[in-house]
């Protein structure tokens, strides 16, 4: 908005074409975040903090012995 344009205009129609963006931003963000769900939704089944890991592939579990503190 130029400083002229912002003169010539009300401070309704300011408002109003402000409003207009907004809801423009709103219906941005919200497919944004539909993507975004349905991305992370997408990696639930490989994600091992959900999953959690098996026996075989997890480091920390087995016969490696324990933590000893001297």
């Amino acid at each position: 908005l130029t400083v002229r344009m912002a003169r010539d205009m009300s401070d309704k129609e300011i408002l109003k074409m402000e409003l207009e963006q907004l809801k423009k931003e709103v219906n941005t963000m919200a497919a944004n975040c539909a993507e975004t769900v349905s991305f992370v939704e997408a990696l639930v089944p490989n994600d091992p903090l959900i999953k959690g890991v098996s026996d075989e592939k997890n480091p920390y579990k087995g016969d490696k012995g324990g933590c000893i503190v001297t």
